[in-house]
């Protein structure tokens, strides 16, 4: 690709990302709302808010816990969120000994507790180990959230509440997922910790 095919590319690209992120904000503002509720609900009743993903949905985890735990607009006291087999031997561990399907599960079942929060991101909406820790979730009476693509899929079928992201792009998906993260923190923080 030459100079100005690249820049074509990147202004095409990057308008892409802008045009799927409108039509998510008119099309689900109020499931993004809820699920934002259901959080600083959560962390005000002491819950913890749990997240799971594979590939770049986990990484995605890992940042949002990250503003949650760390900061995100402004420094405040730290809140409880944790990412599902975030320490590398319990995975392998699991993944080992009882199947890739089990990593979340497992670890689902050793810390949820009754009025925690499950947030499962999978682009697909059927990955098989985030419906499996979604579905020990709401056994254990934990509000179970997805983010997902466009289509119905599973994750449907064992959630509370559903993001839909009005595209099939994984890359445009995992785009609209992280800018939801940081609104919702930025949401959780001056709900929680207003400042004067």
């Amino acid at each position: 690709m030459n100079a100005d095919a690249i820049q074509t590319e990147f202004n095409r690209q990057l308008a892409e990302s802008a045009s799927i992120k409108q039509e998510l904000a008119a099309r689900q503002a109020g499931v993004m709302a809820e699920m934002a509720a259901v959080m600083v609900s959560a962390f005000r009743q002491g819950k913890r808010v749990y997240w799971c993903g594979n590939g770049g949905s986990f990484t995605d985890c890992h940042h949002i816990v990250g503003e949650l735990v760390g900061r995100y607009g402004y420094d405040r006291p730290p809140l409880p969120s944790f990412v599902l087999a975030a320490g590398v031997a319990s995975l392998t561990a699991i993944a080992n000994d009882y199947g890739y399907e089990q990593i979340f599960k497992r670890e689902a079942e050793a810390v949820l507790q009754k009025g925690d929060v499950l947030v499962g991101l999978s682009t697909s909406g059927n990955s098989k180990n985030v419906i499996a820790a979604l579905e020990v979730a709401r056994a254990r009476g934990c509000v179970t959230l997805g983010w997902a693509g466009q289509k119905t899929a599973r994750i449907d079928e064992v959630c509370d509440l559903v993001l839909h992201v009005p595209s099939s792009h994984t890359p445009r998906i995992q785009e609209c997922h992280i800018a939801v993260g940081h609104v919702i923190c930025d949401i959780i923080e001056k709900s929680l910790f207003p400042r004067a």
